[in-house]
């Protein structure tokens, strides 16, 4: 081969090596920018507080693992808004700028956070509702039967009572976060039950914070006197910890104690006695309904046989919903409860402080 035709060889060479380098080059961008088809499988999940144990420790994990299991190529993008109603706004539009096609969202604020939800709807992303009913367009909601919850509550705190539940008989009730709209519906059921029956003579919001819930009965116990009070309704378990340590300290320990939430710290106070009941709210079921839910809505299926009634939101809108049944627990059912279905194992409840009320209370 003379010079000029080995030139020309090379040449034709390095053009098709070019065209090949270009090639890969495109498919490597298209693979990139698969990164928005990946993020048009890509589930949100924004959860509002890190204070209440079950959303890290279970409700996170669990709808992970859901929505994993219903859609293998699936990626979630999760994130806690800390209590902060802001940060949680700046969460959604992270989503939006990542591509996720649904979010599920526990609101911190459930009307604050209803233009942020109509930012995400408007770029075409579908809403749930997570746990609390945020206002706005979403497309579904799935939660407890709120409402219920504050009547079991109430009804907890009554049986406890038993002979001393009068209508003398002063109750104190801290309620939870104004601006979430579950702590107005436990309250609503709460006081269905609790009015008339006994004397409400002192109610705050305890705002979800065990530190406030405390400093709000001890305003209640220098209000009243702490030989004055009958029983004590908290709306959930993590207030229940900072009223009990109150309780505790004023030589009122026995005093019958409501909570919600099922936290473990609440179940081994209930053994201890010095809290009466908490409710549990099975948090797998409630994670696995959000992830059908959010893989339904993402693949465009049909969600009317999951949601099948309907709740109004604080904006007007009508929410199709699927709402699952709590259950009141006390001492007598922690192992038809939260044992059986391995919330805790028997071993992570009775440590050496509980091991004796474990034994009376036939857990070991």
């Amino acid at each position: 081969m003379n010079t000029l035709m080995r030139r020309a060889a090379v040449a034709v060479a390095i053009s098709a090596l070019a065209v090949s380098a270009t090639a890969c080059g495109k498919a490597g961008d298209d693979k990139d920018s698969g990164s928005s088809d990946s993020g048009s499988k890509s589930i949100g999940l924004l959860l509002p507080d890190s204070v209440t144990t079950r959303y890290a420790k279970f409700d996170k994990p669990y709808f992970d693992a859901k929505v994993k299991e219903l859609c293998s190529e699936c990626k979630l993008e999760y994130a806690n808004a800390a209590g902060n109603a802001s940060t949680q706004a700046q969460q959604v539009s992270s989503m939006i700028t990542k591509g996720v096609k649904v979010i599920a969202i526990s609101a911190v604020d459930s009307a604050a956070i209803k233009s942020s939800i109509q930012a995400a709807v408007d770029k075409g992303i579908k809403v749930i509702a997570y746990d609390r009913l945020a206002q706005g367009p979403v497309s579904a909601y799935v939660s407890f039967d709120n409402e219920k919850v504050g009547e079991l509550q109430g009804q907890s705190l009554l049986d406890a009572m038993g002979d001393k539940a009068t209508p003398k008989s002063k109750v104190v009730m801290i309620n939870g976060l104004a601006s979430d709209p579950n702590a107005g519906l436990f309250k609503k059921g709460a006081h269905k039950v609790l009015d008339g029956k006994v004397d409400i003579a002192y109610e705050q919001a305890g705002d979800w914070d065990d530190k406030v819930a405390a400093q709000k009965m001890s305003a209640a116990i220098t209000q009243l006197g702490a030989k004055n009070i009958a029983g004590v309704y908290s709306a959930n378990d993590g207030m229940a910890g900072g009223i009990a340590t109150v309780l505790k300290g004023a030589g009122i320990s026995t005093v019958p104690l409501t909570g919600q939430d099922a936290e473990l710290s609440s179940i081994q106070r209930i053994l201890a006695g010095t809290q009466a009941s908490t409710i549990y709210k099975a948090y797998k079921p409630e994670a696995d309904a959000a992830a059908q839910l959010a893989v339904n809505l993402l693949e465009n299926k049909s969600i009317d046989s999951l949601a099948t009634t309907t709740q109004t939101s604080g904006s007007g809108d009508k929410v199709p919903s699927q709402l699952l049944t709590p259950v009141a627990l006390t001492k007598a059912n922690i192992k038809d409860t939260v044992i059986k279905d391995k919330l805790y194992t028997v071993a992570e409840i009775c440590t050496a402080p509980y091991a004796a009320a474990c034994k009376a209370a036939g857990l070991q």
